[in-house]
């Protein structure tokens, strides 16, 4: 394993999160606050309480996972992207460097500014409701899980994607709105039978639904359907990303 490539590919992506700190970690953490305001004031008066606990605390895991979502797939598309845009990426595929230590540098970095990311959003929130978080070594197994996952599954946006159009396409387009209607907002028990069952196959449900269960052990499904349905996904954006390389696919044309 060339742990020094490794160190200079990660070191070189984290060195972009502080270049652009703006766009990285204040506009998501003025965009959360924001929602905090709007929900609280506009939902928060209707509904007490889901299940036991107050909204405005039921929703902090909610905004917690969307933005690390959205982040991870930008974070990891972007930096695998723009190599390829500029034309370095072939300098990276013919250096002495695999396959594998390619991917662990810029997904280990794109996870990385995403839990970082993460983790101040939840002290963000401290300010705005009370927050207790019955298991945190499960919460921040959870947060880690779930930012290498989509990180991967954004690694593999970046690659496909020819032009910046198609990269922001799919985290704007299909993973917001998919993690607007899992759940993160309210309980899937709150809706009626049709959608309820409907909900069901969105797949950002089983990752909001595990991750709440880690703060307040309330969830829609079972903890464990929820890490089953994450090592899923991982192991299908592996295959891939695997998949990818071994042809060359969008690399080596």
């Amino acid at each position: 394993m060339n742990f020094s490539a490794i160190r200079a590919i990660y070191l070189f992506e984290m060195g972009r999160m502080w270049r652009t700190l703006l766009q990285s970690i204040v506009s998501p953490v003025i965009s959360t606050s924001l929602y905090f305001v709007v929900f609280g004031a506009a939902i928060g008066s209707r509904i007490s309480e889901i299940q036991g606990v107050s909204y405005g605390t039921f929703i902090v895991p909610g905004l917690v996972m969307l933005s690390v979502l959205t982040q991870s797939i930008s974070n990891a598309a972007f930096g695998i992207y723009f190599p390829k845009f500029v034309g370095t990426i072939y300098e990276v595929l013919s250096a002495p460097v695999s396959y594998m230590e390619i991917v662990i540098g810029y997904v280990g970095a794109a996870a990385t500014k995403s839990v970082v990311l993460g983790l101040i959003i939840l002290g963000t929130a401290g300010l705005f409701v009370p927050l207790h978080i019955h298991h945190p070594v499960l919460m921040l197994a959870f947060l880690v899980l779930t930012a290498v996952t989509f990180s991967l599954f954004g690694f593999i946006i970046g690659i496909w994607a020819d032009n910046f159009e198609k990269l922001q396409a799919v985290p704007l387009l299909v993973v917001t709105p998919l993690t607007f209607l899992g759940g993160s907002f309210y309980s899937i028990d709150m809706l009626p039978s049709p959608w309820h069952t409907i909900t069901l196959f969105n797949p950002v449900l089983y990752l909001v639904s595990g991750f709440r269960w880690s703060f307040y052990e309330i969830a829609d499904v079972s903890p464990s359907i929820s890490v089953g349905m994450t090592l899923a996904f991982l192991a299908i954006c592996l295959g891939v990303i695997w998949w990818i390389f071994k042809t060359g696919y969008r690399l080596k044309n």
